[in-house]
């Protein structure tokens, strides 16, 4: 297994359009969401033909390319049968059979140049200026995922990728809206985050026959900070997580965590849950109260820093049992196709 070594902006692109047709539960990404609907150009619109809020698209849509330039040639010199395959799998998921739509099944000229235009108006409205940005996430993110796998191993990198995964003997099993079957036959897996993501794990087939799994990074893009922070967990969880995680070597409430984050209870119950999903922290109820304490992994990252909430490295009272964490709480199905 190896990590990607570089954002593919055609990949964020796809995300992105599928996270802007959501209307579900991921709040972070509502004022992202009205902003962009408002300000997409009406040339970038017949992506959303092509790509589902489930996070699904046409595999020719998004190739992994860390060039735009690149990646637009490899679009659109899309062989017909690989775009007509696509296209058909993609209405059978969601996504409707427009006059467009068979159009580029039938590799038309005109239709193509259409989708050329909405490919780069597109990312010139919702990826270009925010690609500083996405690069710092995504080496923040895979340069912590690394460590993850160097150290701990393959079962924990990938269980801790998104709330869902668990192994099952030898098999990984995530959350899917689809019952879906993948088998590696030794080629390998490819671990790709996307800023623009916060569902589950996605699944592609590489041309190399190694497979993508893109899953949501820690700290989606709407909770960056505009300008790179200068300590590495900052970059990495952003700044009101990074202070939260530091707090909770010792339990906190979720009531405790809002009066010490001086946020609103809501917003620390928001945060908790996302270092939760992370795998950074552990939570449990006592009565009406939430307790929430560092897992081993937190803790790791933590030490890694170097320093705990008072500015000192972290001494023996940091050890897990103290906290009395559960390293194995996980659940889930097999991962989704996209």
């Amino acid at each position: 297994m190896t990590v990607a070594d570089r954002p593919a902006p055609l990949v964020e692109l796809g995300m992105a359009m599928g996270m802007l047709q959501r209307r579900d539960g991921h709040p972070v990404f509502s004022p992202w969401r009205r902003r962009v609907a408002r300000s997409l150009p009406r040339t970038a619109h017949p992506i959303l033909q092509l790509v589902s809020p489930l996070g699904a698209g046409p595999l020719f849509l998004d190739p992994p390319s860390g060039d735009l330039e690149e990646g637009m040639d490899q679009v659109l010199s899309t062989p017909r049968a690989q775009a007509r395959a696509e296209l058909r799998r993609m209405c059978a998921i969601d996504r409707p059979l427009t006059p467009w739509v068979r159009h580029l099944a039938e590799r038309d000229r005109d239709a193509w140049q259409i989708l050329g235009l909405a490919v780069r108006t597109g990312h010139a409205s919702v990826i270009a200026e925010a690609w500083p940005r996405i690069e710092a996430g995504f080496h923040a993110e895979t340069a912590w995922r690394s460590r993850v796998l160097a150290r701990q191993g393959l079962h924990a990198a990938l269980t801790g990728l998104a709330p869902s995964v668990r192994w099952r003997g030898s098999t990984l099993e995530a959350a899917s809206p689809r019952d879906l079957d993948l088998t590696l036959r030794g080629r390998g897996i490819v671990l790709h985050p996307s800023l623009f993501w916060a569902d589950r794990l996605l699944a592609a087939p590489l041309p190399d026959g190694r497979l993508l799994l893109i899953y949501p990074a820690v700290t989606p893009l709407p909770l960056r900070e505009t300008s790179t922070p200068a300590d590495p967990l900052t970059a990495l969880v952003g700044s009101t997580r990074a202070q939260a995680l530091r707090l909770l070597v010792r339990q906190h409430t979720t009531t405790d965590l809002a009066r010490e984050l001086a946020v609103s209870p809501a917003a620390a119950s928001m945060q908790a849950k996302v270092l939760r999903e992370a795998g950074l922290i552990a939570s449990q109820r006592d009565g009406k109260a939430m307790w929430h304490w560092c897992t081993p992994l937190g803790l790791d990252l933590l030490a890694r820093e170097g320093t705990s909430p008072n500015g000192t490295r972290p001494g023996p009272g940091s050890d897990t049992r103290r906290f009395g964490i559960d390293p194995h709480r996980r659940g889930g199905r097999r991962p989704g196709g996209r």
